[in-house]
């Protein structure tokens, strides 16, 4: 009889237990754990203490142990971690005077550069929530979300004060600055009293919107962070001390805001622009001599699709010779793109698998995705990770079911009541996957996306990478649909290459050359662009809603990409 192999079940708790070395090790190789002067040391200890591991203690203790070390270059110069340190205090000063303190919400819509650094310092300062908000927000959803969480107040960029006088919002403050008399400002509070400020008895939570791309955006809130967490991503993809790192990756993103928190530990510098473009992220990266990129994938999408004359302007060489580490989130990497971009920048790229609710699940490296394209790797260190079926069980190597995963970043609930499944310790992802043969976790979609055809399932994800494989198309994405004689068949919408011509039948023998007779869409739409969030996320809300007789197609009421 033929063994049976059990499932493959990712548990490395119980051996950070047993062998609390491989951490050291780790953070020795980061380069946080060597000789440093003793007196900033136990400043920054002390900080922690009395401030917590969240933004708060973190950016304290840096301003002792590295206070001359450049944290932010932006559009408007460089900061030191003193000069944040400074700036935050008397921030702070300026918003309890008006009333901010312990418990209370601030809602945070900056772009990236160093208002958002010292909004989030401040209101941490002083013991209250941060509420991060999606700057590609339409009126409808600010709206719902500012009436749903209640901030006291909004600090924004100058550019979305029209959009907030939709809102019955409190107080607001401007932090980057467009015109010549935007009035207070959050840069104005920065030349008062910048003494020291006591700490609160309670830490200030971070609070992250989830994409929406198929629901209205919830709030979920989360309470500091350990070491673990760093420690957890340092394990499978390279993070040093005093790297310079470009972070592309929206701020209020989850994946943005991760790489502000573990600054707070690697005493990163943070190279900021304010949008993305893919002509000036090359410019950035060589001008800065950035060590780290920290991406979305349709970012990555838009660097490559840069026609050669523009590409050959810069220093890929030089670029790609200093890049130590390109880390991308956000959503899946989409047909061959790892292998492209590695062909064109080296084998420095790590995609990161997880969500709001989560956060880190899965990390896939060069490796993994040279052997494994398709693949999102392994649990990184300290992640419990399994695959159950519909009634909790786990399933066996090959099986596709539900995953669920265990760290220390899990959510505790959104605002507005509810959560995830819980089984066991263990948080859903809302995705289906399952465990290759090579150990390797591979997604199959969300749970939500599959549909049912003609008695199999679909997941939109395989079929969207096939037709990512062709020749003449630059993106696409599928929808499910009501059909006669399947009950579901999926929509796809594709963009072209510019200067390509293929038709709707051509895509449709593509797929049916690659795939299940039963995978071929119903239908192919070639449209100039799909409708993305500014996490980059597709909306597929929008593609559900598709009507072929109106003037665009979509139903453009959802947050739409504005980098």
């Amino acid at each position: 009889m033929r063994p049976t192999r059990l499932p493959t079940v990712f548990s490395t708790t119980a051996a950070k237990a047993r062998n609390v070395g491989s951490a050291a090790r780790i953070l020795a190789g980061s380069g946080i754990v060597r000789p440093v002067n003793p007196v900033g040391l136990v400043r920054t200890g002390l900080a922690l203490a009395r401030w917590g591991t969240g933004p708060a203690g973190g950016f304290v203790g840096l301003a002792h142990r590295y206070p001359h070390r450049t944290a932010v270059i932006d559009e408007l110069g460089s900061l030191t971690y003193a000069d944040l340190e400074r700036r935050s205090n008397a921030i702070a000063r300026a918003l309890a005077a008006r009333g901010i303190g312990e418990g209370d919400g601030v809602a945070i819509m900056c772009r990236n550069h160093r208002g958002f650094i010292d909004a989030t310092l401040a209101v941490a300062k002083l013991g209250a929530d941060a509420l991060y908000l999606n700057t590609a927000f339409a009126g409808p959803q600010l709206v719902s979300v500012l009436e749903r969480d209640k901030p006291a107040l909004v600090i924004h960029d100058e550019e979305f004060t029209g959009l907030l006088a939709s809102t019955s919002a409190a107080e607001r403050l401007v932090a980057w600055v467009d015109s010549e008399d935007p009035g207070e400002t959050l840069e104005s509070l920065v030349s008062g009293d910048s003494r020291p400020v006591t700490p609160p008895k309670r830490h200030g939570r971070i609070v992250i919107l989830t994409s929406g791309t198929t629901g209205a955006p919830k709030s979920a809130p989360r309470q500091e962070a350990g070491i673990d967490a760093a420690i957890a991503l340092m394990s499978r993809m390279p993070m040093k001390d005093g790297w310079r790192c470009h972070i592309a990756a929206p701020l209020f993103h989850t994946w943005g805001i991760a790489h502000l928190l573990f600054s707070e530990l690697l005493g990163t510098t943070m190279i900021l622009r304010r949008r993305f473009d893919p002509e000036d992220a090359l410019a950035t990266l060589e001008a800065h001599e950035a060590d780290s990129f920290v991406v979305i994938p349709v970012m990555m999408q838009r660097i490559l699709s840069l026609p050669e004359e523009k590409l050959a302007a810069y220093d890929l060489a030089g670029i790609s010779s200093r890049l130590k580490a390109v880390a991308s989130s956000g959503s899946a990497l989409p047909g061959d793109l790892a292998l492209e971009w590695m062909d064109r920048f080296g084998d420095t790229l790590y995609n990161i698998y997880g969500s709001t609710e989560v956060s880190y699940a899965s990390i896939a490296g060069p490796v993994d995705l040279r052997e494994a394209p398709t693949s999102a790797g392994k649990p990184p260190w300290g992640t419990q990770m399994k695959i159950l079926d519909g009634d909790g069980a786990a399933l066996s190597d090959g099986e596709a079911g539900r995953i669920f995963v265990g760290n220390g970043l899990l959510f505790e609930g959104y605002t507005s009541g509810g959560g995830k499944e819980v089984v066991d310790g263990l948080m859903a992802t809302g995705d289906i996957g399952r465990f290759g043969p090579d150990g390797r976790l591979y997604i199959e979609g969300r749970d939500d996306d599959m549909i049912v055809s003609g008695g199999e399932n679909v997941f939109p994800q395989e079929v969207e990478d096939c037709l990512m494989r062709h020749p003449q198309v630059s993106d696409a994405a599928c929808v499910g649909v009501d059909d006669a004689d399947f009950g579901k068949r999926l929509r796809g919408f594709v963009v072209l290459v510019s200067g390509a011509d293929a038709d709707e039948q051509t895509l449709k023998d593509w797929v049916k050359d690659n795939l299940a007779r039963f995978k071929v869409p119903r239908e192919i739409v070639v449209i100039d662009d799909l409708p993305r969030n500014a996490t980059g996320k597709v909306l597929r809300r929008e593609l559900a809603g598709w009507k072929a007789d109106s003037a665009s197609g979509f139903d453009q009421s959802e947050p739409r990409e504005d980098a």
